[in-house]
């Protein structure tokens, strides 16, 4: 069974989320929320939509990565704006069949992420439809001090070109997903990728970690001149940095973050680095006289030197052999495809 109406799902939504947190005046149950936001911060508001067969898929994807990916795919908004994380509101839309256990299960994986990243989630709505696929669109509220959000806009020729962590990370778990293997107790397994790498993959695609530590921290040290988070593909992302920062950039093969080779059957390491999406890693740029005060981790997070800004426009990768090849800001686009997953 469902639920037997919307007042006994309120006050099962309101008995797994706290009614107190800094900064809220009022919270599920009423109309609306009401938050106040702290003395001398702007308020970062996002919305995104994470909709079944092109974000997700029930067959692969466990309800628990469902939530966490929905809340996930929002907070990285943030982070790539350097916004500490406040509140959000997810609105749920879920066909009549579905279980209370798999709703539950959702709202468990969202809820984990929250409480790890200092959310709080204040309301939203749901639909109960007669079929159709499952849509949840989250909102998320995130503060930054006036003046210090970092923007698309702002890269400058001679800039530092930085990436956190490793990309293609979720691109290689989700072609693990869709292969249907398992993973072993620990033997290598027939690819002979190690046990650990495997689920090192399985983890950035199911329970992806948004960078807002990354992100806060580069905008609390005004460090980072332009920001974006990679969520359709390192080059389609970095190609969007570049064009509001009226700029082109040169990227260094040898110095990208790649995934393990043997992993990488369809495409190649460096394939996946470029085109894979949503690894949801920070990209960011850091201008010529601050690149000696960049840490090389932040949180644990790696920060990597991967090129550098430079005059006119597009994307020039700069191979072993010295020569630069001018490559496609691709990735995945809404418009061009009908499917993701």
């Amino acid at each position: 069974m469902l639920f037997r109406d919307e007042a006994e799902f309120v006050h099962w939504l309101r008995q797994r989320w706290p009614d107190r947190a800094p900064g809220l005046k009022l919270g599920i149950g009423d109309d609306a929320a009401i938050v106040k936001p702290a003395r001398d911060c702007d308020l970062v508001l996002t919305t995104d939509l994470s909709l079944e067969d092109v974000h997700f898929r029930r067959d692969l994807h466990p309800a628990r990565s469902i939530g966490h990916r929905a809340l996930a795919r929002a907070l990285s908004d943030l982070a790539a704006m350097g916004a500490r994380p406040r509140f959000a509101l997810l609105s749920l839309s879920i066909p009549r069949t579905t279980r209370r256990t798999w709703i539950s299960a959702l709202y468990d994986g969202l809820g984990r992420l929250a409480k790890g990243q200092g959310v709080t989630l204040i309301g939203g709505d749901t639909a109960v439809t007669a079929s159709g696929p499952v849509m949840a669109d989250v909102v998320a509220i995130g503060e930054v001090r006036h003046g210090l959000a970092l923007r698309r806009q702002g890269a400058h020729p001679g800039d530092g070109l930085y990436v956190s962590g490793r990309l293609g990370l979720s691109a290689l778990g989700l072609a693990f997903l869709r292969s249907g293997k398992r993973l072993s107790t620990g033997a290598p397994s027939a690819d002979n990728l190690p046990a650990h790498d495997r689920r090192a993959a399985l983890q950035a695609h199911l329970y992806p970690e948004p960078r807002c530590r990354v992100g806060m921290a580069l905008a609390r040290r005004a460090l980072a001149s332009a920001a974006i988070d990679v969520s359709d593909g390192f080059a389609r992302d970095l190609g969007r940095l570049c064009d509001a920062s009226g700029c082109g950039a040169t990227i260094w093969e040898d110095c990208l973050p790649l995934v393990n080779a043997k992993a990488a059957r369809d495409a190649t390491p460096l394939e996946l680095a470029l085109y894979g999406g949503e690894d949801y890693e920070l990209i960011f740029t850091v201008p010529r006289t601050r690149l000696s005060q960049v840490p090389r981790a932040i949180g644990g997070v790696a920060l990597h030197r991967i090129g550098e800004i430079r005059r006119g426009r597009g994307l020039a990768l700069l191979g072993r052999g010295g020569e630069a090849i001018p490559i496609e800001a691709g990735g995945y686009d809404h418009f061009r495809r009908s499917d993701r997953i």
